[in-house]
Protein backbone atom coordinates (compact mmCIF):
# COMPACT_ATOMS: atom_id res chain seq x y z
CA UNK A 1 0.00 0.00 0.00
CA UNK A 2 2.14 2.70 -1.27
CA UNK A 3 0.54 6.29 -0.89
CA UNK A 4 0.78 9.38 -2.80
CA UNK A 5 2.01 12.14 -0.64
CA UNK A 6 0.10 15.72 -1.47
CA UNK A 7 2.38 18.88 -0.33
CA UNK A 8 0.62 21.85 -0.58
CA UNK A 9 0.62 22.72 3.04
CA UNK A 10 3.19 24.12 5.26
CA UNK A 11 1.29 23.75 8.45
CA UNK A 12 -0.70 20.88 10.10
CA UNK A 13 -3.74 20.27 8.37
CA UNK A 14 -7.02 20.84 10.08
CA UNK A 15 -9.63 19.33 7.23
CA UNK A 16 -9.77 17.03 4.60
CA UNK A 17 -13.13 16.41 2.72
CA UNK A 18 -13.80 14.12 -0.44
CA UNK A 19 -16.78 15.21 -2.68
CA UNK A 20 -19.36 13.06 -3.14
CA UNK A 21 -18.04 11.37 -6.05
CA UNK A 22 -14.62 11.01 -4.62
CA UNK A 23 -12.77 12.50 -7.77
CA UNK A 24 -11.94 15.73 -5.52
CA UNK A 25 -10.32 15.87 -1.96
CA UNK A 26 -10.21 19.05 -0.38
CA UNK A 27 -7.79 19.84 2.69
CA UNK A 28 -7.58 23.11 4.73
CA UNK A 29 -4.68 23.76 6.71
CA UNK A 30 -3.55 26.27 9.82
CA UNK A 31 -1.54 28.30 6.90
CA UNK A 32 -4.54 30.04 5.49
CA UNK A 33 -4.78 27.83 1.81
CA UNK A 34 -7.51 25.96 0.98
CA UNK A 35 -6.35 23.12 -1.61
CA UNK A 36 -8.19 20.79 -3.94
CA UNK A 37 -7.00 17.74 -5.40
CA UNK A 38 -7.79 14.98 -7.52
CA UNK A 39 -7.96 11.83 -5.77
CA UNK A 40 -6.76 9.45 -8.23
CA UNK A 41 -3.37 10.62 -8.60
CA UNK A 42 -2.88 13.04 -6.06
CA UNK A 43 -2.22 16.67 -8.99
CA UNK A 44 -3.20 19.38 -7.29
CA UNK A 45 -6.33 21.16 -8.94
CA UNK A 46 -6.30 24.28 -7.26
CA UNK A 47 -6.45 26.60 -4.16
CA UNK A 48 -8.95 29.45 -2.93
CA UNK A 49 -7.03 32.20 -1.48
CA UNK A 50 -8.49 34.96 0.61
CA UNK A 51 -8.73 33.52 4.38
CA UNK A 52 -6.16 35.55 6.59
CA UNK A 53 -6.38 33.14 9.47
CA UNK A 54 -6.03 29.56 9.93
CA UNK A 55 -8.74 27.66 8.02
CA UNK A 56 -10.56 25.19 10.38
CA UNK A 57 -13.25 23.28 8.19
CA UNK A 58 -13.92 22.54 4.91
CA UNK A 59 -17.29 21.22 2.88
CA UNK A 60 -18.52 20.57 -0.17
CA UNK A 61 -21.90 20.05 -1.76
CA UNK A 62 -23.76 17.25 -3.44
CA UNK A 63 -22.98 18.32 -6.76
CA UNK A 64 -19.09 19.86 -5.75
CA UNK A 65 -20.71 23.43 -7.04
CA UNK A 66 -19.29 25.30 -4.42
CA UNK A 67 -17.09 25.01 -1.81
CA UNK A 68 -17.42 26.12 2.22
CA UNK A 69 -14.72 27.07 4.23
CA UNK A 70 -14.62 28.22 7.72
CA UNK A 71 -11.54 30.16 9.43
CA UNK A 72 -9.78 31.65 12.45
CA UNK A 73 -9.94 34.79 10.45
CA UNK A 74 -13.50 35.22 11.52
CA UNK A 75 -15.07 34.65 8.47
CA UNK A 76 -17.19 31.58 6.53
CA UNK A 77 -16.68 32.02 3.14
CA UNK A 78 -18.05 30.39 -0.11
CA UNK A 79 -16.38 29.67 -3.13
CA UNK A 80 -17.28 28.29 -6.71
CA UNK A 81 -15.49 25.01 -7.31
CA UNK A 82 -14.57 24.93 -10.15
CA UNK A 83 -13.21 28.44 -10.45
CA UNK A 84 -12.27 29.23 -6.92
CA UNK A 85 -14.38 32.40 -7.04
CA UNK A 86 -15.34 33.56 -4.22
CA UNK A 87 -19.20 33.92 -3.54
CA UNK A 88 -20.11 35.06 -0.23
CA UNK A 89 -18.23 36.62 2.47
CA UNK A 90 -19.78 35.90 5.85
CA UNK A 91 -18.16 37.85 8.80
CA UNK A 92 -18.44 36.62 12.66
CA UNK A 93 -17.62 37.93 15.82
CA UNK A 94 -15.29 34.79 16.58
CA UNK A 95 -13.15 31.51 14.95
CA UNK A 96 -15.31 29.66 12.76
CA UNK A 97 -15.18 26.09 13.96
CA UNK A 98 -17.23 23.34 12.01
CA UNK A 99 -19.00 24.15 8.91
CA UNK A 100 -21.15 21.85 6.52
CA UNK A 101 -23.78 21.93 3.62
CA UNK A 102 -27.07 19.79 4.04
CA UNK A 103 -28.26 17.00 1.62
CA UNK A 104 -29.75 19.50 -0.84
CA UNK A 105 -26.99 22.02 -0.73
CA UNK A 106 -29.05 24.68 -0.19
CA UNK A 107 -28.46 25.30 3.82
CA UNK A 108 -25.18 26.09 5.44
CA UNK A 109 -24.90 25.20 8.81
CA UNK A 110 -21.57 26.64 11.00
CA UNK A 111 -20.32 27.08 14.07
CA UNK A 112 -18.48 30.16 16.33
CA UNK A 113 -15.63 29.43 18.59
CA UNK A 114 -16.64 31.06 22.30
CA UNK A 115 -13.75 33.82 22.31
CA UNK A 116 -13.14 37.42 23.40
CA UNK A 117 -15.92 37.54 25.12
CA UNK A 118 -18.70 36.28 22.66
CA UNK A 119 -20.35 32.85 23.21
CA UNK A 120 -20.62 30.15 20.93
CA UNK A 121 -23.15 30.33 18.09
CA UNK A 122 -24.73 27.32 15.50
CA UNK A 123 -25.41 29.60 12.57
CA UNK A 124 -28.12 28.72 9.91
CA UNK A 125 -27.71 30.39 6.37
CA UNK A 126 -30.40 29.69 3.28
CA UNK A 127 -28.08 30.26 0.21
CA UNK A 128 -31.53 30.56 -1.71
CA UNK A 129 -32.27 33.95 -0.18
CA UNK A 130 -29.58 36.05 -1.33
CA UNK A 131 -30.86 38.95 1.13
CA UNK A 132 -29.45 36.65 3.75
CA UNK A 133 -26.23 36.71 2.92
CA UNK A 134 -25.71 40.21 1.94
CA UNK A 135 -27.12 41.54 5.25
CA UNK A 136 -24.92 38.61 7.08
CA UNK A 137 -28.77 37.57 8.77
CA UNK A 138 -28.71 33.94 9.68
CA UNK A 139 -32.66 32.50 9.78
CA UNK A 140 -31.69 31.13 12.83
CA UNK A 141 -28.97 31.83 15.50
CA UNK A 142 -28.50 29.06 18.51
CA UNK A 143 -26.80 30.28 21.09
CA UNK A 144 -24.70 27.55 23.06
CA UNK A 145 -24.02 28.90 26.06
CA UNK A 146 -22.27 26.60 28.31
CA UNK A 147 -20.11 24.18 25.94
CA UNK A 148 -18.96 25.60 22.80
CA UNK A 149 -19.59 23.25 19.96
CA UNK A 150 -15.83 21.12 18.89
CA UNK A 151 -17.59 19.64 15.80
CA UNK A 152 -20.65 19.45 13.87
CA UNK A 153 -22.66 17.85 11.15
CA UNK A 154 -25.87 17.34 9.38
CA UNK A 155 -28.37 14.84 10.08
CA UNK A 156 -30.59 12.80 8.25
CA UNK A 157 -32.53 15.22 5.46
CA UNK A 158 -30.96 17.96 6.71
CA UNK A 159 -33.64 17.89 9.59
CA UNK A 160 -31.16 18.59 12.57
CA UNK A 161 -27.51 19.18 13.24
CA UNK A 162 -25.70 16.58 15.41
CA UNK A 163 -23.37 19.06 17.46
CA UNK A 164 -20.42 17.39 19.84
CA UNK A 165 -19.18 19.54 22.50
CA UNK A 166 -15.90 20.42 24.64
CA UNK A 167 -17.52 18.44 27.72
CA UNK A 168 -18.35 15.22 25.53
CA UNK A 169 -21.76 15.94 24.91
CA UNK A 170 -23.53 15.65 21.89
CA UNK A 171 -27.40 18.05 21.04
CA UNK A 172 -29.37 17.76 18.29
CA UNK A 173 -30.63 21.19 16.93
CA UNK A 174 -33.37 21.63 15.00
CA UNK A 175 -32.55 23.22 11.36
CA UNK A 176 -35.87 24.72 11.68
CA UNK A 177 -36.56 25.93 14.97
CA UNK A 178 -33.24 25.73 16.76
CA UNK A 179 -34.36 23.55 19.81
CA UNK A 180 -32.61 20.70 21.13
CA UNK A 181 -33.75 17.74 19.54
CA UNK A 182 -32.03 15.40 21.58
CA UNK A 183 -28.89 15.25 24.41
CA UNK A 184 -26.29 12.02 24.86
CA UNK A 185 -23.22 11.80 26.81
CA UNK A 186 -21.60 9.33 26.26
CA UNK A 187 -17.82 10.90 26.28
CA UNK A 188 -16.07 12.31 29.04
CA UNK A 189 -13.75 14.19 27.22
CA UNK A 190 -14.10 16.81 24.09
CA UNK A 191 -15.25 15.95 21.18
CA UNK A 192 -12.34 15.86 18.11
CA UNK A 193 -14.53 15.00 15.26
CA UNK A 194 -17.79 13.65 13.99
CA UNK A 195 -18.20 11.79 10.90
CA UNK A 196 -21.28 9.97 9.41
CA UNK A 197 -22.00 7.01 7.74
CA UNK A 198 -22.54 7.08 3.87
CA UNK A 199 -26.37 6.89 4.21
CA UNK A 200 -26.17 9.33 7.42
CA UNK A 201 -27.87 6.31 9.83
CA UNK A 202 -24.91 6.64 11.99
CA UNK A 203 -22.18 8.77 12.79
CA UNK A 204 -18.48 7.72 14.76
CA UNK A 205 -17.40 10.15 17.55
CA UNK A 206 -13.86 10.57 17.84
CA UNK A 207 -13.08 11.90 21.19
CA UNK A 208 -9.82 13.17 23.90
CA UNK A 209 -11.12 10.72 26.19
CA UNK A 210 -9.24 7.88 24.02
CA UNK A 211 -12.22 6.71 22.30
CA UNK A 212 -14.05 6.44 19.21
CA UNK A 213 -17.83 5.78 19.51
CA UNK A 214 -20.56 5.10 16.86
CA UNK A 215 -23.89 6.24 17.22
CA UNK A 216 -27.64 6.34 16.01
CA UNK A 217 -27.62 9.76 14.23
CA UNK A 218 -31.56 10.09 15.02
CA UNK A 219 -32.29 8.47 18.59
CA UNK A 220 -28.51 9.10 19.59
CA UNK A 221 -28.25 5.19 21.07
CA UNK A 222 -24.68 4.51 21.07
CA UNK A 223 -23.96 1.43 19.69
CA UNK A 224 -20.12 0.89 19.52
CA UNK A 225 -17.07 1.83 21.35
CA UNK A 226 -13.49 1.80 20.13
CA UNK A 227 -10.92 2.29 22.47
CA UNK A 228 -6.95 3.39 22.35
CA UNK A 229 -4.34 4.19 24.58
CA UNK A 230 -4.08 8.36 23.57
CA UNK A 231 -6.71 10.84 22.13
CA UNK A 232 -8.65 10.55 19.32
CA UNK A 233 -8.17 13.22 16.52
CA UNK A 234 -10.24 11.99 14.11
CA UNK A 235 -12.39 8.68 12.86
CA UNK A 236 -14.46 7.11 9.95
CA UNK A 237 -16.52 4.88 8.55
CA UNK A 238 -15.87 2.91 5.57
CA UNK A 239 -18.99 2.81 2.76
CA UNK A 240 -18.43 -0.76 1.94
CA UNK A 241 -16.85 -3.10 5.04
CA UNK A 242 -17.54 -2.86 8.76
CA UNK A 243 -15.02 -1.15 9.54
CA UNK A 244 -13.73 2.15 10.91
CA UNK A 245 -10.45 4.32 10.73
CA UNK A 246 -8.66 6.05 13.32
CA UNK A 247 -6.13 8.76 13.95
CA UNK A 248 -4.95 10.25 16.89
CA UNK A 249 -1.50 11.00 18.89
CA UNK A 250 -0.85 13.39 21.56
CA UNK A 251 -1.51 17.09 21.45
CA UNK A 252 0.39 18.63 19.52
CA UNK A 253 2.27 20.22 22.57
CA UNK A 254 3.44 17.13 23.58
CA UNK A 255 4.67 15.82 20.19
CA UNK A 256 8.80 16.57 21.02
CA UNK A 257 8.86 15.03 23.83
CA UNK A 258 8.45 11.85 22.05
CA UNK A 259 10.15 9.79 19.93
CA UNK A 260 8.89 9.27 16.54
CA UNK A 261 9.96 5.44 16.79
CA UNK A 262 7.53 4.16 19.03
CA UNK A 263 5.17 4.83 16.49
CA UNK A 264 1.92 6.79 18.19
CA UNK A 265 1.18 7.97 14.49
CA UNK A 266 -0.12 5.43 12.67
CA UNK A 267 -3.91 5.27 11.52
CA UNK A 268 -5.39 2.43 12.99
CA UNK A 269 -8.45 0.00 11.79
CA UNK A 270 -10.81 -1.33 13.39
CA UNK A 271 -13.59 -3.74 12.96
CA UNK A 272 -17.05 -1.71 13.54
CA UNK A 273 -19.02 -4.99 15.09
CA UNK A 274 -16.70 -6.75 16.83
CA UNK A 275 -14.90 -3.47 18.34
CA UNK A 276 -11.69 -5.18 17.45
CA UNK A 277 -8.70 -3.73 15.91
CA UNK A 278 -6.91 -5.49 12.89
CA UNK A 279 -4.33 -2.97 11.26
CA UNK A 280 -2.47 -0.38 11.32
CA UNK A 281 -0.47 2.42 8.64
CA UNK A 282 2.61 3.94 9.69
CA UNK A 283 3.27 6.95 7.68
CA UNK A 284 2.63 10.81 9.38
CA UNK A 285 5.86 12.11 11.65
CA UNK A 286 2.99 13.71 13.79
CA UNK A 287 -0.15 13.17 15.24
CA UNK A 288 -3.08 12.72 12.37
CA UNK A 289 -5.23 15.17 12.68
CA UNK A 290 -8.16 13.95 10.12
CA UNK A 291 -9.12 10.86 8.16
CA UNK A 292 -11.23 10.40 5.65
CA UNK A 293 -12.31 7.32 3.71
CA UNK A 294 -13.01 7.49 -0.20
CA UNK A 295 -16.75 7.33 -0.89
CA UNK A 296 -15.94 4.05 -2.79
CA UNK A 297 -14.35 2.53 -0.02
CA UNK A 298 -11.35 1.54 -1.87
CA UNK A 299 -8.79 4.36 -0.31
CA UNK A 300 -9.14 6.47 2.88
CA UNK A 301 -6.77 9.43 3.03
CA UNK A 302 -5.50 10.82 5.88
CA UNK A 303 -4.36 14.87 6.94
CA UNK A 304 -1.84 15.18 9.75
CA UNK A 305 0.12 17.64 12.28
CA UNK A 306 3.16 17.49 9.88
CA UNK A 307 1.23 19.77 7.33
CA UNK A 308 0.85 16.63 4.42
CA UNK A 309 -1.73 15.11 3.08
CA UNK A 310 -1.62 10.95 2.46
CA UNK A 311 -3.77 9.03 0.11
CA UNK A 312 -3.88 4.81 0.66
CA UNK A 313 -5.15 3.09 -1.82
CA UNK A 314 -6.01 -0.94 -0.40
CA UNK A 315 -4.17 -3.82 -1.69
CA UNK A 316 -6.56 -6.59 -2.96
CA UNK A 317 -6.33 -8.63 0.40
CA UNK A 318 -8.03 -5.91 2.40
CA UNK A 319 -11.21 -6.32 0.54
CA UNK A 320 -11.35 -10.13 1.09
CA UNK A 321 -9.95 -9.44 4.70
CA UNK A 322 -12.34 -11.45 7.42
CA UNK A 323 -12.13 -11.47 11.00
CA UNK A 324 -11.96 -14.64 13.16
CA UNK A 325 -14.58 -14.29 15.82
Amino acid sequence: MKPILLQGHERSITQIKYNREGDLLFSVAKDTVANVWYSVNGERLGTYNGHTGAVWCVDCDWDTKNVLTGSADNSCRLWDCETGKQLALLHTNSAVRTCGFDFSGNIIMFSTDKQMGYQCFLNFFDLRDPQQIEDNQPYLSVPCSEHKITSAVWGPLGEFVIAGHENGEFNQFSAKSGEVLKKAKEHTKQINDIQTSVDLTMFISASKDNTAKLFDSTSLDHIKTFKTERPVNSAAISPIMDHVVMGGGQEAMEVTTTSTRIGKFEARFFHAAYEEEFGRVKGHFGPINCVAFHPDGKSYSSGGEDGYVRIHYFDPQYFDFELEA
